[in-house]
């Protein structure tokens, strides 16, 4: 059995819940899918997947939405330079974004891909999450 989890980055710390807006939260399933939502969105949806996108996981087109990688990369490094005022670029995020299809992820454990985009983004690991070594 894989991780499971939701961290929420908002007010300058990590919890289980948004204290406020803005905020980015992850939400950690079965360490295959890492669905990272933000708000402000900006021009984008404010959602994107890590690892596998819910739709090809589950076999079923209803389970998520299309994603447009390269407005949410876009859009995720806008939020992460108007609130943590850290500059990275989108291409830089892209690469990390689960893409359609069957296609297998880098990582073994999504975990790992989470990992990578905290420290593209500049922000801590949260308590509670697994070791991303």
């Amino acid at each position: 059995m894989g991780f499971f989890g939701t961290f929420v980055y908002s007010d300058g710390h990590w919890s289980e819940a948004a204290s406020g807006s803005p905020y980015l939260s992850i939400e950690v399933h079965d360490s295959d899918i890492a669905t990272v939502t933000f708000v402000p969105a900006g021009t984008s949806e404010g959602i994107f997947y890590l690892g596998f996108q819910p739709r090809d996981y589950f076999e079923d087109p209803t389970a998520s939405g299309p994603v447009d990688l390269d407005a949410e990369s876009t859009g995720v490094t806008t939020w992460a330079s108007q609130i943590l005022g850290t500059e990275v670029a989108p291409e830089d995020v892209r690469p990390l974004l689960a893409v359609a299809g069957t296609t297998e992820p880098k990582d073994d454990f999504v975990e790992l891909t989470v990992g990578r985009l905290l420290a593209l983004l500049n922000l801590p690991i949260p308590d509670g999450f697994p070791e991303t070594q």
